[in-house]
């Protein structure tokens, strides 16, 4: 069975724990390509492109350890709960899944066992080493977005997402629009209410850990030099909007 998770710069002292859900579009034994072709596989729906390589640039700069996902978000959506459709869509856009068609309830419990909870085991493990050490981590989770979606453009390039506690996120807004070009918006393309929070209410909120959600417009980070720019950009942002708020 694939490992569900990678933990890069583990010891990294910093305040910030990078998070990246949507990292990988591998489709390995026993899953398989659930039915998709070699177009799909690589598309948006399979995982978040350029995402990883971002918080990469993002862990290295802020001094922070990173958490990411080995497996198409198609297999299971780490950042969706167990009870959620969306945890192992039968449909993603226009894009029928195959191979999540008619899940069983057995079917969906080996999935659930092998990725949703190694995944969350191991940052709920990377959180409590940290508080242990008196060290209160600051939550940012790393996605992208389709600069089409359902065959409608999207002018937003950096949307800054909250869960219940907006403090962080109002501060990035706020850091964004003063530090970047970005055309920046709070809880654009999505928000909770598209449960896409569920990483932040799972793992952060309940701590009372400072949290934000990061997604980034995939045609401005589709290069590996686009990646380290963009990270560039977004570590002061991310700095600054700590600072705003007082620390972690």
């Amino acid at each position: 069975m694939p490992d569900a998770v990678t933990v890069e710069r583990a010891d990294a002292p910093g305040p910030f724990l990078i998070v990246c859900e949507h990292a990988a579009n591998a489709f390995p034994a026993p899953w398989g390509d659930l039915g998709l072709d070699g177009a799909q596989q690589r598309a948006h729906i399979a995982w978040d492109p350029g995402a990883l390589g971002l918080a990469r640039g993002l862990a290295r700069r802020l001094d922070a350890p990173l958490i990411a996902a080995n497996l198409s978000r198609l297999i299971y959506d780490l950042n969706r709960p167990p009870h959620s459709p969306g945890a192992m869509a039968e449909r993603s856009e226009i894009h029928r899944v195959p191979g999540n068609a008619g899940l069983t309830a057995a079917q969906r419990v080996a999935r659930t066992e092998a990725v949703y909870l190694p995944f969350h085991a191991r940052l709920r493990a990377e959180i409590a080493r940290r508080l242990a050490r008196g060290q209160r981590p600051v939550l940012v989770t790393v996605h992208s977005f389709t600069p089409v979606y359902n065959g409608v453009p999207r002018a937003v390039e950096f949307g800054v997402i909250h869960d219940a506690d907006a403090r962080l996120a109002q501060a990035v807004l706020v850091e964004a629009v003063a530090r970047t070009t970005l055309e920046t918006r709070l809880n654009e393309p999505y928000s909770a209410a598209d449960e896409v929070t569920h990483t932040l209410a799972l793992q952060a909120t309940p701590m009372g850990l400072a949290n934000v959600m990061l997604e980034i417009r995939n045609d401005l980070i589709a290069t590996q030099a686009a990646q380290d720019a963009m990270a560039e950009t977004l570590a002061p942002v991310l700095t600054g909007a700590l600072s705003r708020i007082g620390g972690a």
